[in-house]
């Protein structure tokens, strides 16, 4: 079976996708979950950081949370990156505009990181034997759930890039209200 699989999106993939991509990772290992169950990735709208390390203040507040940020590079958005993904997690509203140009049959699998959120938080835990089909379950009913509604300006993160730490740590708090979430929607028994 192969692992669920969460696309995290920003525009530089430096900052916030980068602690999504982390911190999500770290929130599914604390319940018990593996790589073999959960494949989580990032990359940019932008792509001019491609190559890149995480922003220094990123990844200080991924690791204050006991996440990992060995190995990271951004990476620029490609269509095969979408093509991959079972959910497709962006920083802002402009960024689920940018998929659905790139990728129109990605619209229902695709949402704001608040917006995901909240919606999860209003749901019924999925059930199913895997991890894999939890996850579209939970996908599936995120997105009856939100009925065609536009997400909301307040589910969009700030961008904390070039930005104090309190705000990378603000940021990097509502992210985890949606990594939390998601990761024990997959991983709790």
């Amino acid at each position: 079976m192969a692992p669920f699989s969460v696309l995290c999106v920003c525009m530089g993939n430096i900052c916030r996708s980068p602690m999504a991509e982390r911190l999500l990772v770290a929130d599914a290992l604390a319940l018990g979950g593996s790589a073999d169950e959960l494949y989580v990735h990032g990359a940019g709208t932008g792509g001019w950081h491609a190559g890149e390390p995480m922003d220094p203040q990123a990844a200080r507040q991924v690791l204050a949370r006991g996440g990992s940020v060995d190995g990271f590079r951004a990476r620029k958005l490609l269509a095969e990156h979408v093509d991959g993904s079972d959910l497709v997690l962006t920083a802002t509203i402009e960024q689920v505009e940018f998929v659905a140009e790139l990728r129109p049959d990605a619209a229902a699998r695709t949402f704001v990181f608040g917006e995901f959120g909240r919606l999860v938080r209003g749901l019924e835990p999925p059930a199913g034997p895997t991890a894999y089909e939890r996850g579209v379950a939970l996908v599936e009913a995120a997105d009856r759930a939100r009925a065609g509604r536009p997400a909301r300006e307040s589910d969009e993160l700030d961008d904390p890039w070039g930005r104090a730490d309190s705000y990378f740590s603000r940021v990097a708090d509502e992210i985890r209200a949606t990594t939390a979430p998601l990761a024990e929607a997959l991983f709790a028994r």
